[in-house]
């Protein structure tokens, strides 16, 4: 049996009070499971798509499907046809602290898209107006632009810029944004995939840092009365509770929002309504939600998509970097 790293063991110890979750939490990492394979639907469901399906969780959206383990859905026809994508549960998990969200969304921003799991979840469920999907390590971007467009996903526009363009640009202009935060990715080992130094103290603090940044710009884009939700896919509570903690302290005009159908899973690590999964639940790797709301009373700001698009494509040109619209 591999033994664990004095890292893990002393991350286990901080999450967990009972020496037994601490020895499940280990495991689950060390000894890596499959977890069912999941799809969210983004055309109706088609007759073609005969795989049985796990008992849906109460507060799981009609449109996701939790599939048995032996299920490839990557592979079928419909997937290359954009009928649906493939996700992991932890991401359902996570996005579906958007379900709180009951009043009209006109412009969704998602900060940290790709592969845009998130952006087609936010669509699905709230069909904005309009949605944006920014990702600023160039990369990813031909994953995102290809995920859009294959699952039909307009209007939408992918951009290519750092979070602090947008807060001079577009303030107070979203009615959602979404932080699904780059992390030390410690949920990938319990997938039986690599993440070298994820428990290392210097990686965590680069990641915390790094998401504060994010996190500071994209708060100053979210409209009066609209939301901003963070997630990752990592344990470590300085990336999560403590972002939140130093969030709320930083923006006072944003409030945590109470994600009635989560409760279960609320962080026993701080008061902040915030919410875990964790590896040794069976549903997934792992992930991490909070959703904020901007409380201050105001008129959003209108933007002109063309104006707009105008703007970041002459800085694109400057930079070699990418604007889609379709």
């Amino acid at each position: 049996m591999e033994k664990p790293s004095n890292l893990l063991v002393k991350l286990a110890r901080r999450l967990f009070n009972s020496s037994e979750e601490q020895e499940k939490f280990i495991q689950a990492l060390i000894n890596p499971r499959e977890f069912s394979p999941c799809i969210l639907w983004c055309q109706d469901k088609s007759e073609e798509f005969s795989w049985d399906v796990e008992t849906p969780k109460n507060w799981q959206p009609k449109f996701i499907d939790r599939l048995f383990i032996e299920a490839r859905p990557g592979k079928h026809p419909l997937h290359e046809q954009g009928y649906y994508y493939c996700l992991d549960f932890s991401s359902v998990f996570a996005a579906s602290s958007l379900l709180t969200i009951s009043q009209p969304i006109k412009l969704i921003f998602d900060m940290c898209a790709a592969p845009g799991g998130k952006s087609i979840f936010a669509w699905k469920l709230l069909q904005p107006d309009l949605l944006i999907s920014n990702e600023v390590i160039g990369k990813r971007l031909g994953m995102l632009i290809s995920n859009l467009k294959r699952c039909q996903i307009s209007p939408s526009l992918v951009v290519n810029r750092d979070p602090s363009i947008f807060a001079k640009t577009i303030p107070l202009s979203s009615d959602l944004v979404i932080v699904d935060a780059p992390c030390t990715g410690q949920s990938l080992l319990a997938k039986g995939e690599k993440a070298p130094g994820c428990f290392h103290p210097s990686s965590i603090n680069k990641c915390a840092n790094r998401q504060k940044r994010i996190i500071a710009n994209s708060a100053q884009i979210v409209a009066p009365g609209g939301y901003l939700a963070y997630m990752t896919c990592t344990y470590s509570p300085q990336e999560n509770e403590e972002v939140c903690k130093w969030f709320l302290k930083k923006f006072p005009q944003f409030k945590a929002v109470e994600i009635q159908h989560l409760q279960d899973y609320q962080s026993h690590l701080t008061d902040i309504p915030c919410y875990r999964m964790f590896p040794q639940f069976g549903l997934g790797a792992g992930a991490f939600t909070a959703l904020f709301q901007n409380i201050e009373v105001g008129e959003r700001n209108e933007i002109d998509i063309d104006d707009v698009s105008a703007i970041w494509m002459n800085m694109n040109r400057r930079d070699t970097e990418k604007t889609e619209n379709f």
